[in-house]
């Protein structure tokens, strides 16, 4: 099995970091399916893409960060082969009562990290998706336990049947918040 090594993603940020105001080059990297992207060692010190999502439909607190060639994309743009995103899914804490502790900000509270997912977008990346009309363009799908080594046992269809309808959006839940947030 293939696997995007935290080497290619090197040298994915050094690109990325030499170009100035431009978008930096894409690099060229094999194809990738779901399941082949590890978790990118330097990915805490991204841009985040959104942070302290609150999920009370699932019990979880999320926090998503982006690599430099994603984050250099405009709004209204799709995003740029190479671009790279990883999801933190964290534990919403409880208390004996099963309901949700919040904080005084009136917040969900983190507590253990479950799942880093990782979706990653190249050329040709995700062409043998089965069934084929579950394909998200050129994006593809790894998920973890909170290691971030041991693979998760998560079916890869369910996310792509999830962020299937988000087509005008490149396939990337809160496109528009993400953009509104940057231009503040």
């Amino acid at each position: 099995m293939k696997r995007i090594t935290s080497g290619i993603i090197t040298a994915v940020l050094v690109t990325a970091l030499v170009g100035c105001a431009q978008r930096p080059p894409t690099p060229q990297v094999e194809k990738v399916a779901d399941g082949e992207l590890s978790v990118p060692v330097n990915y805490k010190s991204w841009p985040k893409f959104l942070s302290d999502i609150q999920r009370t439909d699932t019990k979880q607190v999320r926090e998503i960060y982006i690599n430099p060639i994603g984050h250099s994309t405009k709004m209204g743009e799709d995003f740029p082969h190479g671009t790279i995103t990883v999801m933190e899914i964290y534990k919403a804490r409880e208390a004996a009562d099963g309901t949700l502790l919040k904080g005084p900000d009136g917040k969900l509270v983190k507590g253990e990290l479950l799942k880093i997912g990782v979706m990653g977008k190249g050329p040709g990346w995700g062409e043998n998706v089965t069934p084929p009309e579950l394909k998200n363009g050129d994006w593809v799908y790894a998920m973890y336990m909170g290691d971030g080594k041991t693979k998760a046992p998560d079916d890869y269809t369910t996310c792509r049947a999830c962020h299937l309808p988000l087509t005008d959006k490149d396939y990337i839940f809160r496109y528009d918040e993400y953009f509104q947030k940057r231009a503040k």
